[in-house]
C-alpha cells in the first residue's frame, strides 16, 4: 500500500549538502512505490514562530503556514533531515516543525541524520529523538546516519564511494520500518 510521506529538511545555508539526503530519500520512497513529498523550510518561508498555527483563527493563518498544515495532517509518516549545527539541531528546521503540533499527533517520524565530518549528525539526531516524542510521534528505533556527506552523495544525489554503499545497504531497512510504523499507526487512527 502506498503511504504518504513527508521529507522535512530544514537547512537554509549557502551549498546546502543535506539537501543531497534529502532528494536521496525522496527518491527512494517514490521508487518503494510511496508518494514521498520534500518540505524544504527555506522554500516554505515561515517567519520566526511568534505565533503557532493553532493560534491562529481558522482561516487566517498565513496561506504557507495553512498549505502545510494540510500536508501535515494527510502524511502517513515523516522523516526528518537532520543536519548538525554546533552540535545541535538546525535552527531552519527547528523553527519550521515548532509552528505545528496537533498536525504531527499519532504518526511515526523517522530520522535521517548527517554532517560533514565523521559523526554523521549523531547529536542532532539524538536531540530530535527527545523533541519529536514529545511531540506525539512514534519515533522508529532505525535511523540513518551520514557522515562525510560531501563524500557519500554527488550534486545529483547518487550515492558514491564507501559511505554512498553503506546508505545504499541501510536504506531498505530504514523504509521497510517506517512503512510498517505508518501501517500500524494508520489502522490505529482509521
Amino acid at each position: 500500500m502506498a503511504l504518504s510521506i513527508l521529507i522535512l529538511y530544514g537547512s537554509y545555508r549557502e551549498g546546502r549538502m543535506g539537501i543531497r539526503l534529502a532528494d536521496y530519500l525522496v527518491a527512494g520512497f517514490n521508487g518503494a512505490g510511496h508518494a514521498a513529498e520534500l518540505i524544504d523550510a527555506k522554500a516554505v518561508g515561515l517567519p520566526m514562530l511568534d505565533k503557532r498555527y493553532s493560534d491562529y483563527a481558522v482561516g487566517e493563518a498565513p496561506q504557507a503556514m495553512a498549505a502545510l498544515a494540510e500536508k501535515l495532517r494527510a502524511a502517513d509518516a515523516f522523516v526528518f533531515v537532520a543536519g548538525e549545527y554546533n552540535r545541535g539541531v538546525q535552527p531552519g528546521l527547528k523553527n519550521l516543525v515548532d509552528h505545528y503540533l496537533a498536525e504531527f499527533a499519532r504518526r511515526p517520524a523517522a530520522i535521517a541524520s548527517y554532517s560533514a565530518g565523521r559523526l554523521a549528525g549523531t547529536h542532532s539526531n539524538a536531540a530530535w529523538h527527545v523533541t519529536l516524542s514529545g511531540m506525539g510521534m512514534a519515533v522508529i528505533p532505525n535511523t540513518l546516519t551520514v557522515g562525510q556527506i560531501g563524500q557519500t552523495l554527488d550534486d545529483k544525489a547518487q550515492p558514491m564511494g564507501e559511505g554512498g554503499a553503506a546508505l545504499e545497504r541501510g536504506f531498505p531497512k530504514f523504509a521497510n520500518e517506517l512503512a510498517w510504523w505508518a501501517m500500524a499507526a494508520k489502522g490505529g487512527r482509521g
